[in-house]
C-alpha cells in the first residue's frame, strides 16, 4: 500500500487540482477573516475562539482526512461502502430524534459534541456516492434490469427523505443530480432516464403549483414555513392571499421584505464590487452589518469576495472551481475501472451542485437553501466533507490506468 502511495509512475497526485484546492483554502481563510473580524468586539475574542482560526484548524484536519483517504485503494474501501452507507442512514435517523440531534433555527441537523457540531448529512452524501458507485459498477449488461434501476433509485430516495426531515432542502436536493449523473455514466438505458426525468419534472411542477398557488386552508405539501417563504420570495409571489384585508396585505408585505433582506443585501454586495472591488477587508456591506454577520462567512461568502475583489476576484474563484471540476472529469476518464469512473463522476457532480446552488443563491438565480460553498464557506463538517471528496478523486487518480 505505501509503496503504491510513493511510486512515481502509479501514485503521482494530480498537482493541478491540489493547487486549485490550496488556493481556495487560502481565499477561504482570508475572507472568513474579513467577514468576521470587522468589529471591535471581534478583535477582543481570544485567538482560539476566532472564526478564521477555527477555519484554519478545519483546513488542517481536512488535509489530513484527504491524505488518509489516499492511503487505501478505493477498490478496497468500496468493499465497505454499504457499511458506511447504513451507518450514515442510522445517524440521519438519530439526528432528527429530539434529545439526540440539536435543534437550531427550527432544524435538527447537528449532533452537539461539545467541542464541535457534527452534521451527518455532509458525510452521508459521500457514503451515498461510494455505495451507489459500488452498486452500479456491475457489468453493463445488468444495467438494463429494472430491479437494478429501482434499487439504485431507492438508494437515492432513502437519504433524501431523511435529510428533508431535518429539514435541509439544499443537502437533500444535491443527491438527485449526483445520483442521476452516476446512473447515466453507468450506462443506464436511456428509456429509464427519460421516464425518470418525466416523473421528476411532473412532481416538481406540482410542487411549485402547490407552493405558489394553493390557497391557505387547502391541502398543501408539508414544508417548514421558512422554506415556503423562501420559494415565495424567489418567485416574487405575494405572502398574502387574494382575499386578505388591507392590513393583512401590509403585514404580509413587511414579512416578505424581511425574508428577502439577505438576498437583497447579497445582490448589493455583488453589484457594488465593480471590476476590481473595494479591497480586502474594506467591504461596507459586511463591515456595517448589512450582509448579516451570521451568514456572511458561510452561505454568503461569495458575496463578500465579490464586493471586496469585484468581478476579477469572482472570476478567480470560478476559475479555481473550474480547474477542480475539469480535472475531476479527466480523472473519471482515466479511471482504471467502472468503480473509479463512477466515484469520480459522483464527486464532481456533487461539488458542481454545491457551487452552482450556493453562487446561484448569492446572485438570486436559485432560491436560498443554506448550502455551503465547498472549501470557502466556514464550517467543520462542510470542510471535512469537501476535503474527503477531493481525497476520493486523488485516490482514483493514483490508481488510474497505469500498467
Amino acid at each position: 500500500m505505501f509503496n503504491a502511495l510513493f511510486s512515481e509512475s502509479q501514485a503521482k497526485l494530480d498537482r493541478l487540482q491540489i493547487a486549485a484546492v490550496g488556493f481556495l483554502m487560502v481565499l477561504g481563510l482570508l475572507f472568513v477573516y474579513s467577514a468576521t473580524m470587522n468589529s471591535d468586539s471581534a478583535l477582543t475574542v481570544s485567538l482560539v475562539k476566532q472564526t478564521w482560526f477555527k477555519q484554519l484548524i478545519w483546513y488542517g484536519l481536512g488535509i489530513g482526512a484527504a491524505a488518509l483517504v489516499c492511503l487505501m485503494d478505493y477498490r478496497t474501501a468500496a468493499r465497505w461502502s454499504l457499511v458506511f452507507y447504513w451507518i450514515m442512514i442510522l445517524l440521519l435517523i438519530a439526528v432528527i430524534v429530539p434529545g439526540l440531534g440539536t435543534l437550531h433555527a427550527n432544524a435538527r441537523r447537528w449532533f452537539d459534541l461539545k467541542v464541535l457540531q457534527f452534521q451527518p448529512s455532509e458525510f452521508a452524501k459521500l457514503a451515498f456516492i461510494m455505495a451507489e458507485a459500488s452498486f452500479l459498477s456491475r457489468p453493463i449488461e445488468e444495467m438494463a434490469s429494472p430491479a437494478v434501476f429501482w434499487k439504485a433509485i431507492g438508494m437515492i430516495i432513502l437519504p433524501f427523505l431523511l435529510i428533508m426531515k431535518e429539514p435541509d432542502l439544499g443537502s437533500a436536493l444535491v443527491l438527485f443530480p449526483t445520483g442521476i449523473a452516476m446512473l447515466f455514466a453507468a450506462g443506464t438505458p436511456r428509456r429509464y432516464l427519460i421516464r425518470l426525468f418525466t416523473v421528476v419534472a411532473l412532481l416538481g411542477a406540482l410542487f411549485l403549483v402547490d407552493v405558489l398557488f394553493s390557497p391557505p386552508g387547502w391541502w398543501q405539501i408539508k414544508l417548514e414555513n421558512y422554506q415556503r417563504q423562501r420559494l415565495l420570495v424567489y418567485f416574487g409571489a405575494s405572502f398574502a392571499s387574494s382575499n386578505a384585508t388591507v392590513a393583512e396585505k401590509e403585514k404580509a408585505r413587511q414579512v416578505q421584505d424581511a425574508k428577502s433582506y439577505q438576498v437583497r443585501q447579497a445582490m448589493i454586495s455583488v453589484g457594488t464590487g465593480g471590476l476590481l472591488g473595494k479591497g480586502w477587508h474594506n467591504g461596507n456591506q459586511t463591515a456595517l452589518g448589512f450582509l448579516p454577520r451570521g451568514a456572511a462567512h458561510n452561505d454568503f461568502i461569495f458575496s463578500v469576495i465579490a464586493e471586496e475583489e469585484g468581478f476579477v476576484g469572482s472570476m478567480v474563484v470560478l476559475s479555481l472551481y473550474g480547474v477542480i471540476l475539469f480535472t475531476g472529469l479527466r480523472i473519471a476518464g482515466q479511471a482504471r475501472d467502472r468503480l473509479g469512473k463512477l466515484l469520480a463522476v459522483g464527486v464532481v457532480t456533487l461539488l458542481f451542485s454545491h457551487v452552482f446552488i450556493n453562487i446561484g443563491m448569492n446572485i438570486s438565480i436559485v432560491p436560498v437553501t443554506g448550502i455551503p460553498l465547498p472549501l470557502l464557506s466556514y464550517g467543520g463538517s462542510a470542510v471535512l466533507g469537501a476535503s474527503i471528496a477531493i481525497g476520493i478523486l486523488q485516490n482514483v487518480y493514483m490508481y488510474r490506468k497505469v500498467y
